[in-house]
Order: C-alpha cells, then sequence, then structure tokens
C-alpha cells in the first residue's frame, strides 16, 4: 500500500513505455526516412531514376545535379546572400512589430485594446484580394525592386499577434509590471528589461515561424522583383531554375544540340531534389538555435512560481 501510494501519478507500465517508445521511434522516423531519400535522389543518375524509380539503393550515383547547379556561381551565392538578408532583417522587424502590438493588447489598462484586438482580428477574415495588395504595394507605396518589397508585405500576421497577447497574458503576472511602475520603471524600459527576457519561449516561437516565412517565400519577390540577382532571394531563383530545366527537358528536341548539351546528365527530378537540399538545409540549421526556447514555452505553464 504504502509503494503504491509513492508511486507517481504519470507512471506508467514498463510494457506501456516500451510501447511508447516505439512509437516516437516510428514518427520520428516517418520524419526523418522521407528527406534523407531527397538527399539520395539528389545523388541519383537520371538513367537510375528511369529505370528504377526514386530508391534508397539506386543503380548509379551521379553529381551532374548539383554541378548544373552551382555552375551558376555568383548568382547561386548572391541569391543565398540576399536570402539570409531578408530573413535576418525580416525576422528582426516583424518580432519587434509583434511584440510591441502583442503587449499592448495584453495590457488591461490600455482603453482601446478591444479596439486594436478587433482590427488585427478582422483582417484574418476578410482580405482586399491579390489585385488591390499589388496596386497598392508597388504604385501607391513604390515598393519594387527592393528589400522593402520583400520584407514589408510579410511584416504584420495578426495571427502571431493573438499567439504573443496570450502568452503575455499568461507568461508576464500583471503584479511584474505594477512592481516595476511603482519602482519607476518606465513603459519601454519594462518591456525591454523585463517583460522581454520573461516572454523569450514565446518570443522565440514567433521569431522562428516569421523566420521560416520570409525563408520560404518565393511568390512576393516574384510579384515585386524583377529576374536579376540583385535582390533576388534563394526561393524565387530556385523557382525559375526548375521552370528553365523543365523547359529544355521537353524541348530539347526542337531546340537542337544546346540544349541537348545542357541537359546532358542532368535529371529534372534529381535536380529537383537538389533544390529542395540547398533551400532545406540552411533553415534547418536554425532549429537547434531555437529549440530550448520553444521547449521551455510548453512547460512554462507547469512551473510554479
Amino acid at each position: 500500500m504504502v509503494k503504491e501510494n509513492k508511486r507517481r501519478i504519470n507512471a506508467v507500465s514498463v510494457p506501456t513505455e516500451i510501447l511508447i517508445h516505439i512509437a516516437m521511434i516510428l514518427f520520428c522516423a516517418l520524419c526523418i526516412v522521407p528527406f534523407i531519400l531527397v538527399i539520395i535522389i539528389s545523388f541519383t543518375s537520371g538513367e537510375s531514376i528511369t529505370e528504377k524509380g526514386y530508391s534508397f539503393f539506386p543503380n548509379s550515383w551521379s553529381l551532374e545535379s548539383y554541378k548544373y547547379a552551382f555552375e551558376m556561381g555568383y548568382v547561386l551565392w548572391r541569391s543565398y546572400f540576399n536570402s539570409f538578408f531578408i530573413t535576418a532583417v525580416g525576422t528582426v522587424a516583424s518580432v519587434l512589430v509583434c511584440a510591441l502590438y502583442s503587449y499592448s493588447l495584453s495590457r488591461k489598462d490600455f482603453k482601446y485594446r478591444n479596439f486594436f484586438t478587433f482590427f488585427s482580428f478582422f483582417t484574418m477574415l476578410f482580405g482586399g484580394g491579390l489585385v488591390p495588395t499589388f496596386v497598392v504595394t508597388k504604385q501607391v507605396l513604390g515598393l519594387h525592386d527592393s528589400y522593402a518589397a520583400v520584407i514589408i508585405p510579410l511584416l504584420v500576421n495578426p495571427f502571431n499577434f493573438i499567439v504573443m497577447r496570450t502568452f503575455f497574458q499568461t507568461s508576464v503576472p500583471d503584479e511584474l509590471i505594477e512592481a516595476a511602475a511603482i519602482d519607476g520603471s518606465g513603459e519601454y524600459n519594462t518591456l525591454f528589461k523585463i517583460v522581454f527576457p520573461v516572454a523569450k519561449p514565446g518570443i522565440a516561437t514567433i521569431a522562428l515561424l516569421n523566420a521560416i516565412a520570409y525563408w520560404n517565400e518565393w511568390f512576393i519577390p516574384m510579384l515585386y522583383l524583377r529576374n536579376d540577382v540583385k535582390h533576388m532571394p534563394l526561393q524565387h531563383l530556385l523557382v525559375s531554375m526548375q521552370r528553365d530545366v523543365e523547359f529544355l527537358a521537353k524541348n530539347a528536341a526542337m531546340m537542337g544540340a544546346e540544349a541537348s548539351k545542357a541537359m546532358q546528365g542532368t535529371s529534372t527530378q534529381a535536380l529537383r531534389m537538389v533544390l529542395v537540399v540547398l533551400a532545406v538545409v540552411p533553415i534547418a540549421c536554425a532549429y537547434p538555435f531555437f529549440q530550448r526556447y520553444i521547449v521551455a514555452g510548453l512547460t512554462i505553464g507547469s512551473v510554479k512560481g
């Protein structure tokens, strides 16, 4: 009886624990194995893909698809720089806007918080559409052929406002803000030196979501940027490369020797996987930097002060 009383509430039997571990291992495999297959296909020769299809054990290996991608040289590395710059600046700016807006909505003493909450939520339900957005962005605001044309359209995300507001309300005690005010701390000093350190898990989560959004964006650059390398991000370049290769593959016979030479040894399927690897690996490296904050954010509600 004493042993049963001392048993943890969340304890499970050994067979159940083994089943849970097996299930988690299978789930992790479902997440990792497809990406491993993508990497293998990117190193597979076109002949092997034609004969055997997608396989973990191809008949022959090839670097032609990577060679075709890296032959772009300066264009590829410039697009990488543009993507890193847009992602870094856009993430910092969008997180700052989100935190400032959400913090105001979380304050009960803010008179107009209900109006601004509805104002942001309304845009989640009703949008102006692509044509008015394009006209306002390009012709009214003059945002085209610049980094701002890619950064500013993604700067405001109403969903992130609501998530961050809820995080502020549940994780930052009102007594902490009141104590800071009694000690003579101003609003901005309280926000940046007291509230932000407490809200690191929520800020890191929003930062990760924004970073992924900026890194993966290709449609906005296609609308507002010319097809030159000066401001073109990686995703836009990869979409253009894939479109060009598919065009060459379909019309190689009609275009003669030059098109056939360009496509020699290059498989459109393998090149597509190369583009996936080039796009996914850099942003995947960002996850370890945010992981501990996200885990803290998931468990912060279970810790008593």
